[in-house]
């Protein structure tokens, strides 16, 4: 086999064979695969495409370019992914109910992507703590906890690390085949015995359509179940943050206030429709409303939050952390609020300029060098459908200096639409995939 054969194959139309592509993902991995050879492929898949079976071949052999992970747990191994959003902090509430109840989460999180939060940013807004541990840590503290949100190691789907970077420049990110490969590729490597896809649909997701959005999760479900990992997918709604906050510390007290029982909301809302599922799948609970109700149960009791403490001093965080987690998270120099130009109801919100607004703060990267300043971003968003008289507070910003709150109330004020009529409003849910 050689790069130029299975490239050829591809102009042709033609699939190649598992071997072939295992073959591919291998030589990605350790070299063998130039970045033009590389760049060929990507075109050639987002061109031809590769087919429900070469998809899944291709799958499989992005997981196997590297190490897997296997576990002898006492519960079932469990895991969700989501296609990225504003204000989505869900992990962070999610791992730790899962653990709760009776589910053991190793979940290799990302970091932010263009407008998008990442999960590993979010974590590290806590004092101390670690997302970039060894196997070994990682294992000691799944065993500890229930649950761990960790880096992926270099060492994890390798061929995909490749497949990505090429991706982003050769123009072929939006192929699905190539999506679902990458994502699931170091999923699967996990070892994971059950996964739930929380695909985004809005103005803050990557899929703007309930079109793309369902052919995303029916890829993603498909492939991962022939791949032999029980999987469903929600679609659910991104026209607005998930939760009134966008930051990485910002949200983190979200999560801390769900958590500790003090708020529900949307936020809450999917995070326990997603556990539920995900509970009934895993034969924890009966059926999905049974598991929407101990996911409820959970976070209210207490227990949920107990695992997540646990988590967090196992990465080397603040041991009381759940306990005073407002002394420890880290507060902007400049909080300004933006006030309402007019009076009416919120009838549109662009989360995708929200999202990268909070780029602009420093809550994300512009460039993979930056680094990222945990305590800037908004809080006390308002949600479609408020009612506001004109100078009513829109949202907060918390920024570093007082130029980039200035230059982020402009943002925040072109992103929000204010009509004199209530809108309609889309569900939190809008389909669940199985």
């Amino acid at each position: 086999m050689d790069a130029r054969a299975i490239i050829a194959k591809l102009r042709l139309g033609d699939i190649p064979t598992a071997q072939e592509l295992s073959w591919f993902a291998n030589g990605l991995a350790d070299g063998a695969v130039s970045d033009a050879q590389a760049g060929a492929f990507t075109m050639g898949v987002c061109l031809q495409g590769l087919g429900e079976e070469g998809r899944v071949a291709l799958t499989l052999a992005m997981r196997d370019s590297g190490d897997t992970l296997t576990w002898d747990c006492d519960g079932p191994v469990l895991d969700k992914h989501s296609t990225g959003g504003v204000g989505d902090c869900v992990s962070l509430i999610l791992a730790p109910a899962l653990a709760a109840a009776g589910a053991y989460v190793p979940m290799i999180s990302g970091r932010g992507l263009g407008h998008t939060g990442g999960t590993l940013d979010k974590m590290e807004a806590i004092p101390g703590l670690n997302t970039g541990v060894s196997e070994d840590q990682f294992r000691r503290i799944v065993d500890t906890a229930g649950c761990a949100i960790v880096s992926a190691s270099a060492e994890i789907a390798p061929a995909d690390k490749r497949l990505y970077a090429i991706r982003d420049v050769t123009g072929t990110v939006e192929s699905l085949d190539l999506i679902t490969a990458s994502i699931l590729s170091k999923k699967l490597a996990a070892g994971l015995q059950g996964l739930v896809l929380d695909v985004k649909l809005g103005s803050g997701a990557f899929m703007k359509t309930l079109d793309d959005a369902r052919a995303l999760a029916e890829s993603l479900v498909s492939t991962a179940n022939l791949a032999g990992c029980p999987t469903s997918a929600v679609i659910s709604d991104m026209n607005q943050p998930l939760a009134p906050s966008l930051g990485n510390a910002l949200e983190v007290a979200e999560c801390m206030e769900v958590l500790t029982g003090q708020k529900g909301g949307a936020l809450a809302d999917l995070s326990v429709a997603l556990g539920g599922v995900l509970l009934a799948n895993a034969a924890l609970a009966p059926d999905i409303e049974a598991g929407t109700a101990k996911m409820v149960e959970v976070l209210q009791n207490g227990t949920a939050a107990d695992h997540f403490g646990r988590m967090v001093a196992a990465m080397g965080g603040p041991v009381q952390f759940t306990q005073n987690w407002q002394r420890f998270l880290p507060e902007a120099t400049v909080i300004r609020e933006v006030p309402a130009p007019e009076s009416g109801y919120i009838t549109a919100m662009n989360g995708e300029a929200l999202g990268l607004a909070v780029v602009a703060l420093g809550g994300g990267r512009q460039v993979e060098s930056d680094v990222v300043d945990p305590s800037v971003g908004f809080s006390e968003v308002v949600a479609l459908g408020d009612k506001v008289q004109k100078g009513q507070p829109l949202l907060r910003i918390h920024a570093a200096r007082e130029e980039h709150a200035r230059a982020a109330t402009q943002t925040a004020l072109a992103a929000i639409t204010i009509s004199p009529t209530a809108p309609d409003l889309p569900p939190l849910v809008h389909e669940r995939i199985r």
